[in-house]
């Protein structure tokens, strides 16, 4: 009893100091709430009080509440002082500039960032309104800033939100210019935060120059110009920004690049931070594209596309059969990824294609035959778009998380904008010659095998099930997978938290989500196509790809 009073006294003389720091009345009134509710409130002060977050693979994020262990003004305060500090003792120049979603905060989260910068003497650019994420990415280049910071939890729960930094030229490199930080850049921002003293002696200044819409009205220009001038533009397209704030960005681009509107979900189609329509605002995730199907079918739409919240992502839904009746399907990120970069070679854009460790081995095949540079990373597009060090310019990268870089010269990030209207040009293409995007998969299965992808997602309440998992797949590591041999089996620690186990036709990639609560596995298995008989191929490989699974999660004890 005298530990557990020692824990509470304890919690609560840091919640104390927390208090007289935290500039926001509204957060200091919700902490008071949790220590008056003490020692009922116990475990949710510790959670609160639990370590300060940290920069992962996309910055910060955390759920919206008081305390250090999540995101309010004063770790945003905390961070943005840190930030640039950092950016100070580099000696980095030139703006700061700031974007924001629609989601709880996130403008006033985006407007202390820039208080603080011009507080340090330093001009901050704020974006005119919430916008996707790949703007402010390409707002970092475009405008010559010395960093970027954008804030969003892009397709996290709506409790979320995050913040996310990118490096200008000066700092990040020829490869890094637009980019999200990577090591050193992050572990020095994160010191750099540690070191802020209290935040009553941050210095903060006017809330930066409110940027026009030149910016983004140069963002859909060169959007647009990203396909070919010339080509088929007959295409019905239905879309839904996930109650994001994509559509006004996507529609106007589409507009330019001579597509005629999509179709967009009503009750999707404007920012709302609470996602009514959606049990989680992630295209991934079971059920949050039914309104959208439901649309393309209506209109009778040759394609469905979807952002994620803050446009960075991009899936497609297609008919499952010519006629329809099978209803639609959504095509897995490998799928859309390889189809993406297909289509970029048969255009004749030479340069290195990309993706990670965790996405289909299809796209090395293609490019060893096509005779072009191929890059493999880590996951994240902050590795992506560095993939080859330099030694070949990157024209292509792509994450199977519905990620897609198009054109890196244009946004060095994910964009789901530029992805979706390069989705249009190649089904349009297709469709003047009476063929679909399934056909074109097919095609590529032909030539180069049956390459079929899956994933074992494991979400969990306790982070502690995730630890255990990876401590048990490498203590009791399988020695064969569908009754074939393990080949090889790579654990990436210390550089990653990732265990990677392959046969001669099928592999496993078993890793924590960067950015959520999950385990994942991925699953491939390539089968090789007889006869000309895709439909055969397929079915082997489903079947394969079902015990894979079974397999995988026995293994993990999940």
């Amino acid at each position: 009893m005298a530990a557990e009073t020692t824990d509470i006294d304890d919690l609560r003389t840091r919640a104390r100091r927390w208090l007289d720091d935290d500039p926001d009345p509204a957060s200091r009134e919700e902490l008071r709430d949790v220590l008056d509710r003490l020692p009922a409130s116990t475990d949710e002060l510790a959670d609160r009080f639990a370590g300060p977050l940290t920069f992962g693979t996309a910055g910060l994020r955390g759920p919206l509440r008081a305390g250090p262990n999540g995101m309010n003004l004063a770790v945003v305060t905390q961070a943005a002082a840190g930030l640039v500090g950092w950016l100070a003792a580099q000696g980095g120049t030139g703006p700061l500039v700031i974007g924001y979603d629609a989601r709880r905060g996130s403008r006033e989260f985006a407007v202390r960032t820039a208080q603080v910068a011009t507080g340090a003497g330093r001009p901050a650019l704020l974006l005119p309104r919430p916008l996707p994420t790949p703007v402010l990415a390409y707002a970092v280049r475009q405008l010559g800033a010395v960093a970027g910071v954008m804030v969003t939890a892009s397709h996290n729960p709506p409790q979320d939100n995050g913040y996310k930094v990118y490096l200008g030229a000066e700092l990040g490199g020829d490869l890094g210019a637009g980019a999200q930080i990577v090591p050193p850049a992050d572990a020095g921002i994160e010191a750099a935060i540690r070191a802020v003293g209290p935040l009553v002696d941050v210095p903060l200044g006017p809330p930066g120059q409110v940027l026009g819409d030149e910016v983004v009205a140069s963002y859909v220009e060169r959007a647009a110009a990203v396909i070919a001038a010339e080509g088929p533009r007959d295409l019905a397209v239905a879309y839904t920004p996930l109650h994001g704030v994509g559509a006004a960005v996507l529609t106007a681009a589409f507009a330019r690049a001579g597509f005629g509107v999509p179709g967009i979900v009503p009750d999707q189609a404007e920012p709302d931070p609470d996602f009514p329509t959606v049990a989680f605002p992630n295209p991934e995730e079971p059920g949050a594209v039914d309104r959208l199907v439901a649309l393309a079918e209506t209109i009778g739409a040759d394609v469905a596309l979807a952002n994620d919240p803050d446009a960075d992502r991009c899936a497609v839904a297609v008919r499952a059969t010519p006629g329809g009746a099978d209803g639609w399907r959504m095509l897995r990120g490998d799928e859309v990824g390889v189809l993406l970069a297909d289509h970029l070679m048969r255009r004749g854009v030479r340069g290195l294609y990309a993706t990670t460790i965790v996405s289909s081995s299809l796209l090395r095949a293609m490019c060893a035959a096509r005779d072009l540079p191929y890059g493999e990373t880590l996951t994240g597009f902050k590795w992506i778009v560095r993939a080859g060090g330099g030694s070949a310019p990157l024209v292509f990268g792509y994450e199977e998380a519905l990620g897609y870089c198009v054109a890196p010269d244009h946004v060095r990030d994910k964009d789901g904008v530029t992805a979706a209207l390069t989705v249009a040009e190649l089904a349009a293409d297709l469709r003047a010659t009476g063929r679909t995007l399934l056909d074109r998969l097919d095609e590529l299965a032909a030539e180069f095998g049956v390459h079929q992808t899956d994933q074992l997602s494991v979400r969990v309440t306790d982070l502690r099930e995730i630890a255990d998992a990876m401590a048990r797949i490498r203590a009791a590591t399988p020695t064969d997978l569908l009754g074939s041999p393990v080949t090889s089996a790579q654990d990436l620690l210390p550089e990653a938290d990732v265990v990677i186990l392959r046969t001669d036709t099928a592999r496993v990639v078993i890793r924590p989500s960067g950015t959520e609560p999950k385990l994942k596995a991925y699953l491939e298995v390539v089968v090789p196509v007889a006869d000309g008989d895709v439909p055969a191929a397929r079915d082997r490989a489903t079947a394969a790809l079902r015990a894979l699974r079974a397999e995988t999660a026995t293994a993990l004890g999940m």
